[in-house]
């Protein structure tokens, strides 16, 4: 268990804000960027690093995209298309769930 960085996790400052007001609880990425039990601190608020599961991308449901701040599966996906330029929605894909919990 280490205290890791949580700009390395979370990478932009609307998703730390979103996990400060509890909007936000898991984060999908193409690596692991985590341990279990792992902790990071915004704003004084420590957080920790609850579970780690490799998944892919037709694993995601709408309760993951409402976990990750959206109100659906589809408007999860129209943020990854618009937000990196040659992405695209392969089912296939690996990606890892990060569950992260108010210490």
């Amino acid at each position: 268990m280490s205290e890791i960085d949580p700009d390395e996790l979370l990478p932009s400052e609307r998703m730390r804000e979103q996990v400060l007001e509890g909007d936000i609880t898991q984060i999908h990425r193409g690596q692991q960027y985590a341990d279990a039990g792992d902790t990071f601190t915004i704003d004084g608020t420590t957080f920790e690093v609850a579970e780690i599961t490799d998944r892919t991308l037709d694993d995601l449901t709408d309760e993951d995209a409402r976990s990750e701040g959206f109100e659906n599966l589809e408007a999860y996906r129209s943020m990854l298309e618009r937000a990196h330029e040659h992405f695209e929605w392969d089912e296939e894909s690996d990606v890892v769930r990060h569950e992260f919990e108010k210490r």
